[in-house]
């Protein structure tokens, strides 16, 4: 090596993270022995001297982990930040959060600045387009990096991946239909192409196709607006279409509205089923039916997997899929549901 080895170099050598080298030359009682001792000999190895004077100006921001979320107006995302940065407060680590609103180029802007400031680590929910500019930077600076919810980079041996089983959740809640006496389904919301809308859909078109139906869908934006256009859509062009599937909480409850506007029942003749189960969903009139994901125990599960990254060097796995499971209230279960 003719330059000066760095700390990503250590890390490197030592086969764990940037954040778990800092940690170490910081004498940080977080970290296990086994690890400490693995992280010197590799800075023995490759000649790594410290440089302290420049590390006490980085300590400032020691223990900052950086939190990249492409829609915080959807409660979904919110209720996930929320529950993320308290578990990482109860263990002594600060949340820096971003809201990229869909927008590739302010993710990577972003993402750029919290590398600079010196995040420990960061978690994105990313957007999608841009790939090469978040990611890229995030490679190079040698940090943590985890995607959740959706998945938009391939290597995710590089930037492990954990989300709901959404695929197990719109097969319960098509199946769920389907008992119910629902024969001509249709998924609403979602931009085609997108892989987060595949996901959401496979499981409704395995539970349709093993049920000898055909499938509906209704691509289109995730929220409210396009749930209750989709409403009117329905009754006016399908009226054989006797339940919805929506792509998330949102879409349905926009579903709901559209339905209420035209005088459209919602629960016996018309079912519709949600995807989150966010707060709201239990509230709404009627109450609608959802796909729990858990996103409480999902974020703090996040923050305990980063954190067992930072001070343990346990790398998660490639992908982490979690339990889902469905809320049958009265818009897709009548009168006697809850």
């Amino acid at each position: 090596m003719n330059r000066r080895p760095t700390i990503i170099d250590v890390a490197r050598a030592a086969g764990v993270s940037k954040s778990t080298v800092s940690l170490v030359l910081q004498n940080s009682p977080t970290v296990r022995e086994e690890t400490r001792q693995q992280v010197r000999e590799a800075m023995a190895r490759i000649g790594y001297v410290y440089n302290r004077a420049a590390a006490n100006m980085r300590m400032a921001n020691a223990g900052l982990i950086g939190l990249v979320i492409n829609d915080l107006r959807n409660p979904f995302f919110t209720e996930f930040a929320t529950s993320l940065q308290m578990a990482l407060s109860a263990r002594g680590y600060s949340a820096v959060v971003a809201n990229t609103d869909e927008d590739p180029a302010l993710q990577a802007q972003v993402v750029g600045a919290m590398i600079e400031h010196g995040v420990s680590a960061v978690i994105l929910s990313p957007t999608y387009g841009g790939e090469a500019e978040t990611f890229g930077a995030l490679a190079r600076s040698g940090i943590p990096a985890m995607q959740v919810l959706r998945k938009v980079e391939s290597r995710t041996e590089l930037f492990p991946f954990a989300a709901p089983d959404y695929v197990q959740g719109s097969r319960d809640a098509t199946e769920h239909l389907i008992r119910a006496g629902a024969r001509r389904i249709a998924f609403v919301g979602g931009f085609e192409g997108r892989s987060v809308t595949q996901v959401r859909m496979s499981g409704y078109r395995s539970a349709l196709e093993q049920a000898g139906l055909e499938p509906v869908v209704i691509t289109g934006r995730a929220t409210r607006a396009f749930g209750r256009e989709a409403a009117h859509r329905l009754s006016a062009e399908m009226p054989e279409v006797d339940a919805a599937l929506a792509f998330n909480d949102l879409v349905a409850l926009g579903i709901l509205s559209g339905c209420a506007e035209i005088g459209r029942t919602v629960g016996d003749a018309f079912k519709v089923v949600g995807f989150d189960d966010i707060e709201e969903s239990a509230h709404a009139w009627p109450p609608l039916s959802s796909v729990r994901c858990d996103v409480n125990g999902f974020g703090k599960g996040i923050a305990d997997t980063v954190l067992n990254w930072l001070e343990d060097g346990k790398t998660p796995p490639e992908e982490t899929l979690t339990p889902v499971d469905l809320v049958v209230r009265r818009s897709s279960g009548g009168a006697g549901a809850r």
